[in-house]
C-alpha cells in the first residue's frame, strides 16, 4: 500500500475542520453556546489549518506519484 493515501486522508480530515472552525467563527454553523461561535479569531484559524490540509494532501499526491 502506497504511504500516500493515509497522508492524503489525514489532509482531507484537516481540511475539513478548518472548513467547520471558519464556519464557526463566520457564525454561519455550529451552536450559539460554542466559544467559537461569532469569533473572528477562528475565522483565521480555520483558514490556517485549511492551508495545512491542502499542504498535507499535495504531500500526499507527490509522494503517491514517486512511488508509481
Amino acid at each position: 500500500m502506497s504511504k500516500g493515501y493515509p497522508i492524503i486522508g489525514i489532509g482531507i480530515i484537516s481540511f475539513i475542520f478548518g472548513l467547520i472552525f471558519d464556519l464557526q467563527g463566520q457564525s454561519i454553523v455550529g451552536p450559539e453556546s460554542s466559544f467559537m461561535y461569532a469569533n473572528p479569531d477562528w475565522i483565521t484559524y480555520g483558514i490556517q489549518i485549511m492551508v495545512g490540509g491542502i499542504i498535507i494532501i499535495g504531500i500526499g499526491s507527490v509522494l503517491k506519484i514517486l512511488k508509481k
